[in-house]
């Protein structure tokens, strides 16, 4: 079976053939820097990252390129705020943009453009589609006359006649209807404003409207037709259906082959937003659980599904995490020189996962490897010697090891605080045992939980004894 893909464009799942043999041009819309990246880029960044891993371990060579939209109202209205300027709102939260995705363990982008970065290819994008009878100037401003372009809607299935003008929740009452010829039509360049940013164009001071930026940058980074166009579910309208009337009139050709779209995020099954006093920052989220626990949460399910952030269900990866944790920990103990990953395994995880990127049905494999290694260790803890012939568990380990890499999951080695001398282990040893000696079996699970936090495992033998060792 070959990798296929749920194209948005065509409603269907489609056999993924690169325009170029075993080379793809992958671009995601990325984000406004106004704010702390939030739980949904959480889930963009890290899906397509791991896509993006995918595909290189399936033999491509991948050029990924994610924009910063730095020039847009909601920068300005932080800047203003702030008492600040829009350069220092951006840079702010660029850098704070990749430290959560560091902290995330998101691969970096091949390459970043920004839009203020981006104005001569922008500009040159804009007299083109003026040239070809696509755009048009009034008074300072240029916009895009949406009915020239015959495919307008066929990304999000929305016909004209259905549709209302502004509707991506960005404005919700037009100011500049009396300058479009049409209610449909968009900015492409907005006419300098008093007191904010603006470059020179040949249509006057101004500065880009939000949509032509994605659509410059992807022809100058990727050239004029790109493999793969990914972004959350929010942006198919009006975001990246104007990207590709704007693109493919200039240029006549398809702007991307394939479109993937990851859904929505929720928390505690209620729409995020600042106003019900839910919204939440990567940070703030990562005060509280791991990183790759997020990561397993994230993954559990498929891309293109809603996700719904709860405290059970992050509890729940949590202990996820510490199984795969402690097993890929474990095979590092093992010797792995001569051995290889069994190829029949990795070939049932690739068979799975080609199916439109099922990482939650991969993800079963990972568990079933895992499982298996942590009752090798068990066993090697109780009775001192492995049950499993030492290569078999090594190729398994070794297995592990590939996907959890495909997958971009980092193990750790946990840090115990507050070591514990021999004296204070026996003695909270023999506390323990006094309390099962009473029947007090809640305190004496306590106990033994409390010296697992300090990394004491406890052998219980026939006859009242128990060992113990330091993990």
């Amino acid at each position: 079976m070959s990798l296929s893909l749920y194209n948005t464009l065509h409603r269907r799942s489609e056999p993924f053939e690169p325009l170029e043999a075993n080379q793809v041009r992958m671009y995601c819309c990325g984000i406004t820097v106004y704010d702390y990246c939030h739980l949904g880029h959480a889930r963009t960044c890290l899906t397509w990252d791991v896509v993006r891993r995918y595909l290189q371990w399936s033999g491509y060579a991948v050029r990924y390129i994610q924009n910063f939209t730095d020039i847009d109202d909601k920068i300005l209205n932080r800047a203003r705020q702030e008492n600040s300027s829009m350069e220092a709102i951006a840079e702010k939260f660029i850098e704070a943009y990749f430290e959560d995705m560091a902290a995330l363990h998101i691969q970096p982008a091949d390459e970043y453009p920004r839009a203020t970065h981006s104005l001569d290819g922008i500009q040159k994008l804009i007299h083109d589609l003026e040239q070809r009878g696509f755009a048009y100037a009034s008074q300072g401003d240029v916009y895009y006359a949406v009915r020239k372009f015959e495919g307008y809607g066929k990304l999000s299935g929305r016909k004209l006649d259905d549709m209302q003008a502004g509707a991506s929740g960005r404005v919700n009452e037009d100011p500049d209807a009396p300058k479009k010829q049409d209610p449909f039509d968009f900015a492409l360049w907005k006419a300098a404003k008093e007191g904010e940013p603006a470059w020179d164009s040949p249509w006057g001071a101004g500065r880009p409207g939000w949509h032509i930026e994605c659509s410059a940058m992807v022809r100058d980074r990727l050239g004029e037709t790109i493999d793969i166009h990914v972004g959350g579910s929010d942006l198919i309208f009006p975001h990246h259906e104007n990207e590709i009337a704007q693109s493919e009139a200039a240029t006549g050709h398809p702007l991307a082959k394939y479109w993937l779209h990851n859904g929505m995020v929720k928390v505690e099954g209620e729409k995020m937003s600042k106003s019900l006093g839910n919204f939440i920052t990567i940070r703030d989220l990562l005060q509280k659980y791991d990183p790759m626990a997020v990561r397993l949460f994230i993954l559990q399910a498929h891309y293109t599904k809603p996700l719904d952030f709860t405290d059970e269900a992050l509890s729940a990866a949590t202990k996820g995490w510490e199984t795969l944790n402690e097993a890929l920990l474990f095979g590092e103990q093992l010797d792995t020189n001569n051995i290889a990953a069994d190829k029949g395994i990795l070939t049932k995880f690739k068979a799975i996962v080609d199916n439109d990127l099922n990482f939650s049905g991969g993800l079963a494999i990972l568990f079933e490897l895992a499982k298996e290694l942590k009752k090798e260790k068990n066993i090697l803890v109780h009775e001192g010697k492995l049950q499993q012939n030492p290569q078999i568990l090594a190729s398994l380990w070794l297995t592990l090891k590939e996907l959890a890499d495909i997958l971009g999951f980092v193990p750790e080695v946990k840090q115990q605080t507050n070591n514990l001398t021999d004296a204070e282990i026996e003695d909270l040893i023999q506390q323990r045992k006094d309390a099962r000696a009473n029947k007090d079996y809640a305190e004496g699970d306590r106990l033994r939980d409390l010296l697992a936090e300090k990394g004491i495992v406890l052998v219980d033998k026939p006859g009242g004894v128990t060992e113990w060792h330091r993990e």
